[in-house]
């Protein structure tokens, strides 16, 4: 794998929400459901995931910065071992990361023969360091848009086939990543994560605007009129709303606490925008609208014309 630095376009002095900031970025460019024809890009996804991974985590940025792993996760082969070439020792098997420094002193044990302890290659290169545990796991979860906005628990199966009910954290959007401690591949020095990208839906008519949820909710002449209650949808099912007598296209109304909850555990409201429908073939309003229509006024007055 590339630099992760390299591949999210950040500097390897970049702050965590910098690095953030420029995953989301990315994430939200190549996602797959925006790219349906183009592998590259979703290749190019799972790549960026890949490296937001490694940079989001404090232990494993760190030493990656020191050269002890590389951009995968794996430990760096040491003293220019593990090259192209045949026969070369290449560190260890892929699928492990390294928990702490390099043990030198196991691989110089293992290389020539040296013994701990007393002498030999292993002597004075610090004690021996904490056994690798196994791989991450990388999870999709795909969470319907009214889920997200209600948190809605989503249930997740790992690839023991264990199924897993996951609580959506406050602020929950795409890209955002839960991890599972413990549900990822086995190692020696214990299992490693699960790590879960959460990918929330589109909604046929509702749309998400940072923690409000918008409608557009058409409504007849006579409802615009003469005002009063019609239903509406919301992410928590459908609730009576009180139209204002004579209210206009686009008008907006609020439905307090209908929307996503944010960061801080306050959850946004509902806007509903009214779009009067008006019917094709409706003799009697056609009749009445002849009638009226010097006495309507002149909408476009305010615009000076």
């Amino acid at each position: 794998m590339a630099d992760p630095y390299t591949t999210l376009g950040v500097a390897r002095g970049a702050s965590e929400a910098d690095i953030k900031k420029a995953y989301r970025k990315l994430a939200k460019e190549l996602h797959p459901d925006k790219n349906k024809d183009n592998p590259k890009a979703t290749e190019r996804f799972s790549t960026v995931t890949q490296a937001y991974d490694l940079l989001s985590d404090k232990d494993k940025r760190a030493r990656f910065d020191r050269g002890e792993i590389d951009g995968d996760g794996n430990p760096a082969a040491p003293f220019g071992f593990g090259g192209g070439g045949g026969g070369g020792f290449r560190g260890q098997p892929a699928g492990f990361e390294q928990a702490g420094s390099a043990d030198f002193g196991d691989i110089f044990e293992g290389l020539f023969g040296g013994r701990r302890g007393g002498g030999g290659f292993g002597a004075g290169m610090g004690g021996r360091a904490a056994p690798p545990k196994g791989a991450n796991i990388g999870y999709r979860l795909a969470v319907p848009f009214e889920d997200a906005a209600s948190l809605a628990p989503q249930r997740i199966t790992l690839g023991d086939g264990k199924t897993i009910d996951l609580k959506l954290p406050n602020g929950v959007e795409s890209g955002t990543q839960m991890r599972l401690a413990g549900k990822g591949e086995p190692g020696p020095g214990g299992p490693g994560d699960a790590v879960v990208t959460i990918e929330i839906g589109n909604h046929r008519f509702f749309r998400r605007d940072g923690d409000a949820v918008r409608l557009d909710l058409p409504i007849t002449i006579a409802e615009a009129v003469l005002g009063g209650p019609v239903k509406v949808p919301t992410v928590d099912g459908p609730v009576m709303l009180n139209v204002p007598p004579a209210s206009s296209s686009g008008k907006v109304l609020r439905l307090k606490a209908r929307g996503f909850t944010g960061k801080t555990g306050v959850r946004g409201d509902q806007l509903v925008t009214l779009m009067i429908m008006v019917p094709a073939d409706n003799e009697a309003l056609k009749t009445w609208s002849e009638t009226e229509r010097e006495n309507l006024g002149n909408p476009r007055a305010s615009l000076g014309v």
